[in-house]
């Protein structure tokens, strides 16, 4: 069982490419979560029906290494997330999942 948080995010329009850039699997907040231990991976999604309607899935071993890596960079994750207010009309958690492990069929 691994953990996962998810966000959704209203991006201004003419700010979708930045939007994508920063949010995306290679982007700020990807590079801040891998400096800590026990971030497995982000995805992020685009609505097909509202291309500004984002949902970001940030993946880790455990909710115990996500609040572990808020703690200890807590004033690096405030200045991205100040940084990036400029890119979203709003944003707001979706929540905490436990994410199963899967197997493969045959």
């Amino acid at each position: 069982m691994s953990f996962a948080y998810i966000w959704e995010y209203r991006v201004v329009e003419d700010r979708i490419e930045t939007f994508r850039r920063v949010y995306g699997p290679d982007g700020d907040w990807v590079q801040l979560f891998l400096r800590a231990e026990g971030y497995v991976r982000t995805e992020l999604y685009q609505s097909v029906d509202d291309p500004t309607r984002f949902v970001t899935t940030d993946f880790w071993t455990s909710k115990t290494a996500r609040d572990a890596f808020r703690e200890q960079f807590s004033a690096e994750f405030e200045e991205l997330d100040e940084r990036c207010e400029a890119l979203t009309i709003e944003e707001r958690c979706l929540g905490d999942f436990d994410v199963p492990t899967v197997s493969r069929h045959p």
